[in-house]
């Protein structure tokens, strides 16, 4: 059986504009987001920096995960990032990205 990974990631421009998003290669979608041919919201804000990662090894849970911090207040986004990456490192230019899995009551049965 072919194991799978998730990633819900946040991403920040210099000025700290914030983008929430899931995906199953978080290599090429740093580099497309980078590239300017992610979205046109990141783009346009120039929001090209990965400040937080986490993964899953399911799909379902991915989704989830991102529709609920996409449903957070700034404050608490800002909060999440900062107990992972206090200095808002762009942790894509890190050699060894270490993605912290998601809360393990989040998996679905």
């Amino acid at each position: 059986m072919r194991h799978h990974q998730y990633f819900v990631y946040i991403l920040a421009s210099a000025t700290r504009r914030l983008y929430v998003g899931v995906t199953n290669d978080l290599i090429r979608r740093v580099h497309e987001h980078k590239g300017g041919t992610a979205s046109v919201f990141t783009r346009r804000y120039g929001i090209n920096r990965l400040v937080f990662v986490e993964s899953t090894n399911w799909v379902n849970d991915a989704i989830v995960r991102e529709k609920q911090i996409k449903g957070w207040l700034r404050r608490k986004k800002v909060a999440l990032i900062e107990a992972q990456n206090p200095s808002w490192a762009d942790l894509s230019m890190e050699r060894s990205v270490a993605p912290s899995p998601a809360d393990p009551s989040l998996r679905s049965g």
